[in-house]
């Protein structure tokens, strides 16, 4: 056995390996790495838009509620200004009386429904209708004409 000979075998044999190897096995893991690194800095990135967003949410949030409260403080100052205008009227009735002066159109009295009545009058038309549809449907006119007549006999005395 020559040393010399093994050696020189050895080292083709590794040489063909390292060529092998850069050659298939390299690149599909170097791709692999660099798929992973860019989905990561995606993620890193999407993460800091998302805490930036959430900071200004938070701020647009407080904002809102500032809001809402001067709006709210606002209103109950103009209640309690109304109400105070009429708590020693000539009637005796303290703060149930508001003039429209006073209070503007109604628009801060609080948990009251608007006043009109126009809504409740066209739901009964409208139930009215539908009972009048189904009667004529449901009812012949023979029957309806025995039933009238036997209620008409009855309220006869």
């Amino acid at each position: 056995m020559n040393f010399n000979a093994t050696l020189i075998g050895q080292s083709i044999t590794f040489i063909f390996f390292v060529w092998f190897c850069m050659k298939f096995v390299w690149p599909p893991i170097m791709s692999a790495l660099e798929t992973r690194k860019k989905q990561i800095a995606d993620g890193l990135a999407a993460a800091d838009r998302g805490k930036h967003e959430l900071e200004l949410a938070a701020k647009k949030a407080g904002d809102n509620m500032r809001d809402a409260k001067a709006q709210a403080a606002e209103v109950i100052a103009r209640l309690k200004a109304c109400g105070a205008d009429h708590r020693g009227s000539k009637d005796g009735r303290q703060g149930r009386r508001r003039s429209p002066a006073c209070c503007g159109s109604g628009q801060y009295r609080a948990g009251s429904q608007p006043r009109t009545r126009k809504p409740a009058r066209a739901g009964a038309a409208l139930a009215v209708a539908g009972a009048e549809k189904i009667l004529r449907r449901e009812v012949n006119a023979q029957t309806h004409a025995d039933l009238l007549g036997q209620l008409k006999a009855s309220c006869k005395p």
